[in-house]
């Protein structure tokens, strides 16, 4: 038998790398397309137009109703509409210049925008932000010019039982020189903690730009955690300390808070930093439960602070009833101490939409009685960091020139 043939094939050379080459080319230009297809279908939100009109957009393909919610309209909500099957859409503005924090109701749950990577935080609150340029807004913006620096210092606390956690900020040159500043010691309101000033607040920017536009001073800027009740903001708190509640002190708990001001923070401050540690070069600012806090310990402490910033807070408000039993004739005591000790800048502020404007405006009837001198400052705003940021870029020129 013989043996079976198979037919003889001859195989014409193959050039691999020619061939490998254009297989990659293709395989890049796939993926070129692909994302060139993912691009065009992500949405842009939030989008601001020449005219400073912001477009929020959402895609949902499930929602039935959703609005988005802003610090431009005190936070009542504007309904979105839907442009498609799955993308909801509103237009809101032309809005003055400015930092704005929003979020998304998505058919009653509060969402961050995802298409925005822009986040603001205070206490356990996160909201997407969007800046509108200006001058206000350049004023809150990076700008490139020297900064400063922000470190978190841990400090002990006698007065509290505890180790604190405050952010301090440095201004640019502060590391590599030998001078002394003075010290702005910034509050912040209930729900805050020692980082709402940096990240909602903008405070170290806002430093930043004015010192070097050579409108403000040089100066440290010292802000702590207002809560007695909490070492640090959530995420930096001990294990054991990770579940309790910061929703802000009240009566006789403020107290401890402002002792240990007084007893730990400034000694802490004027022993570790290149300070001027004296009365003419400390000021004291807070917003809201910050402003409170503020009043207190200037009245008590005359001859502390000659640079005092009350905001959106007035006589010993409703807030959280900390005053039930207000002793007047102690206050006004207090008062003529402090006009005695004459400070040298004394300044209120208040946003004609904020729910405490009345207690501002009696706060102003028993200053003007006693004949404590003061700045007034009144927005048309609310209870919002719109006000309070405004508020910092136009008290700190004031402080210590």
């Amino acid at each position: 038998m013989k043996p079976e043939r198979y037919p003889i094939v001859t195989l014409k050379s193959v050039n691999l790398t020619n061939m490998f080459t254009r297989t990659l080319t293709i395989c890049f230009l796939l993926s070129a397309l692909s994302l060139q297809a993912q691009n065009a279908a992500r949405l842009v939100s939030p989008e601001v137009l020449p005219d400073q009109s912001v477009i929020f957009r959402l895609k949902s393909p499930t929602a039935k109703n959703v609005q988005v919610v802003g610090s431009w309209k005190a936070d009542k909500p504007i309904p979105m509409t839907r442009i498609d099957s799955v993308t909801y859409e509103a237009k809101i503005g032309p809005l003055p210049t400015d930092i704005y924090e929003y979020r998304f109701n998505v058919d009653g749950t509060m969402t961050l925008d995802p298409g925005n990577g822009f986040v603001t935080t205070g206490g356990t609150v996160v909201e997407s932000r969007v800046l509108i340029p200006g001058k206000l807004g350049n004023l809150l913006a990076t700008q490139p010019v020297p900064h400063g620096n922000v470190t978190a210092v841990w400090y002990p606390s006698p007065t509290l039982g505890a180790t604190r956690r405050m952010q301090v900020y440095t201004p640019p040159g502060y590391e590599e020189g030998k001078g002394t500043y003075p010290v702005l010691y910034l509050l912040h309101g209930a729900g805050g903690d020692e980082e709402s000033w940096i990240s909602r607040g903008r405070a170290n920017y806002i430093l930043d730009n004015l010192i070097a536009a050579k409108e403000a001073v040089p100066m440290i800027v010292v802000i702590t955690n207002g809560n007695p009740d909490v070492v640090s903001s959530p995420l930096n708190r001990p294990l054991a300390e990770s579940t309790k509640d910061a929703s802000g002190p009240a009566g006789m708990a403020s107290l401890k808070f402002e002792e240990s001001l007084v007893n730990d923070v400034i000694p802490y401050i004027e022993k570790h930093y290149r300070v001027k540690a004296d009365a003419d070069h400390r000021a004291l600012t807070g917003f809201s439960m910050g402003g409170y806090q503020t009043q207190n310990i200037s009245n008590k402490y005359p001859n502390l602070f000659k640079y005092i910033g009350v905001m959106s807070m007035g006589l010993f408000s409703s807030y959280r009833n900390s005053q039930p039993n207000y002793d007047k004739e102690k206050h006004v005591a207090q008062l003529k101490a402090l006009m005695a000790a004459k400070p040298r800048f004394y300044w209120v502020g208040i946003g004609k939409a904020d729910f405490l404007y009345d207690s501002v405006t009696k706060l102003r009837g028993l200053y003007d009685e006693v004949g404590l001198p003061y700045t007034y400052r009144e927005t048309p705003g609310a209870h919002t960091w719109n006000e309070w940021r405004l508020y910092l870029t136009e008290l700190a020129p004031h402080y210590f020139k």
